[in-house]
């Protein structure tokens, strides 16, 4: 900020990245639940008309939250071809003490409704989206909430379970905040079934990924062995894939390689179950490709026989 107000830029570092393509902005969206509430978040277009397939991603925590603000999963599956919509339910933060509790003893019930009646708001107003191809994806606590979607409705033309929170029996001991997450979030014994995806996992008809890091230490590795075997159990179309070496913070941190080729994993899976037709090719300086043409062209090479 020089002297008369004038502001001069000193760095360039995301330059290269800003170059690689367009950004899909965020539009702004507030949708009501069944019981009135508020359910406040954005819907990102790709570049063209559509109609886009559409991507409902999940956040964890539960109090964590999504905001307007860059982030490059969103940017990848727009770069894509595909929409995204995502909110924050209730048991996000950000919006106060009473709705931030408003999940507490009973996962999957106001918050399921809240991002259901979003997407079903997003796919009513916004333009040029799908209504007919939707995937449903998240991780940790929004791995916990996919399967709890997909066992209990079929709308969705198939799933990405990573790194869940899939079973209350198994958590205390063996996460490294069993022992104060499960008593706050999903109350005594008696009442975890009602609130565990493991439990109704024979429900699931729905085409799943499960993605998992074989040293998290927050969501262990075991139930998502064993929500995966469940499923083929069940004669669903599942697929595993784990990541060695790599803990509960893989996508927002992780080895670089790693991170690629999850991102390639993801879009082969939607590629093979949600495809787009005439994807738009992002470029990128200096070799004319995009982070997410360079993801899904990787991903098409592995999905050959």
């Amino acid at each position: 900020l020089d002297a008369d107000g004038t502001l001069r830029v000193l760095t360039d570092f995301s330059g290269r990245l800003a170059a690689a393509g367009p950004v899909a902005a965020p539009r702004e969206l507030t949708a009501s639940a069944p019981d009135g509430h508020p359910v406040h978040g954005w819907v990102y277009l790709p570049e063209g008309p559509g109609p886009h397939p559409v991507l409902l991603c999940l956040h964890g925590g539960p109090h964590s939250a999504y905001s307007p603000a860059f982030f490059d999963e969103f940017q990848v599956y727009a770069g894509a071809g595909y929409a995204v919509v995502a909110c924050n339910p209730r048991g996000s933060g950000g919006y106060g003490l009473e709705h931030g509790r408003a999940v507490k003893d009973r996962l999957g019930g106001p918050d399921a409704d809240d991002v259901l009646a979003f997407l079903d708001h997003a796919l009513a107003v916004a333009p040029g989206l799908d209504a007919a191809r939707v995937g449903v994806m998240g991780g940790s606590y929004g791995g916990f909430l996919t399967a709890w979607l997909i066992g209990h409705t079929d709308r969705f033309a198939a799933a990405i379970v990573e790194r869940g929170y899939l079973d209350p029996h198994s958590f205390v001991g063996a996460s490294d905040i069993g022992w104060f997450f499960i008593a706050e979030y999903s109350g005594p014994p008696s009442a975890w079934d009602a609130q565990s995806p493991m439990a109704i996992a024979d429900r699931v008809r729905t085409p799943t990924l499960v993605l998992h890091s074989e040293d998290d230490l927050r969501c262990p590795l075991g139930p998502a062995l064993g929500y995966y075997t469940r499923l083929k159990q069940n004669g669903v179309d599942a697929e595993l894939l784990v990541f060695p070496g790599e803990n509960h913070e893989l996508s927002r941190s992780g080895t670089p390689h790693h991170r690629r080729q999850r991102f390639e994993a993801i879009l082969d899976w939607w590629g093979r179950h949600l495809p787009v037709a005439d994807a738009p090719e992002p470029a990128d300086a200096p070799d004319g490709r995009g982070p997410a043409g360079a993801c899904r062209d990787a991903a098409r090479r592995r999905a050959q026989p």
